[in-house]
């Protein structure tokens, strides 16, 4: 019976331990902003999503091959990026290390931010800003052209209890998760935080680029 018990807690202890490194190995990401995300990324592009493959990228240290997911996308138009079209962009095979999975019919349009590896090449994880392009605010969209290029010299800080305040002028304060418990709320959909003319940082609101008289305003 001694050996018999023996033998469960080993197994369980194996289990445990195979559990846990597989909870250490899954995708983890911080909320952010669409502003921070777009700040935050090399390449940002709307796209349709037209094909996939499964494609070697090298070898691991132990020779294995490295496995990734290659979209073939339709690029609709650049907001960042490098001066030629991106027609293909990698991620990780399993959302476990952070791959992504899109729709591939074509008829889905998204908004796509990554990094450019060596050589070229566009890699997308579930920690960069992706989303169906519908599913965005008309100030989102908006701001893709300039006003969030116009605050990437700002730092958006997220709240992350009650109360909460700014550590620097440069800085605006995210609210969302702690107010509205979620991460796609009025800041989200509707802000952006712009550079003003005394080098503060404030949150401004409306789909146009801020007027010379906001960007001069001094606070009280």
């Amino acid at each position: 019976m001694a050996l018999s018990i023996n033998g469960v807690l080993c197994t369980l202890t194996v289990l445990i331990l195979w559990r846990a490194e597989e909870l250490v190995e899954a995708c983890s990401c911080a909320p952010v902003h669409p502003q921070q995300a777009f700040c935050n990324a090399d390449v940002v592009i709307r796209a349709k999503v037209v094909g996939e493959k499964e494609v070697d990228t090298g070898n691991d240290i132990y020779g294995n091959p490295i496995k990734r997911i290659q979209y073939e996308v339709k690029q609709i138009k650049m907001f960042k990026g490098p001066d030629q079209d991106i027609e293909a962009i990698f991620t990780s095979p399993v959302s476990a290390v952070c791959g992504v999975t899109l729709d591939t019919s074509g008829k889905k349009e998204y908004l796509i931010s990554g990094k450019v590896e060596a050589g070229g090449k566009m890699h997308v994880t579930l920690c960069d800003y992706i989303t169906p392009w519908e599913s965005m605010s008309p100030t989102q969209m908006k701001s893709l052209t300039q006003r969030y290029q116009m605050g990437c010299d700002c730092k958006i800080v997220r709240c992350p209890s009650l109360p909460c305040a700014i550590s620097a002028p440069e800085e605006c304060l995210w609210t969302d998760l702690m107010i509205e418990k979620q991460v796609h709320g009025r800041q989200a959909n509707h802000y952006t935080c712009v550079k003003r003319a005394d080098g503060s940082c404030s949150w401004y609101r409306g789909v146009t680029p801020p007027k010379k008289e906001f960007l001069d305003i001094e606070d009280p």
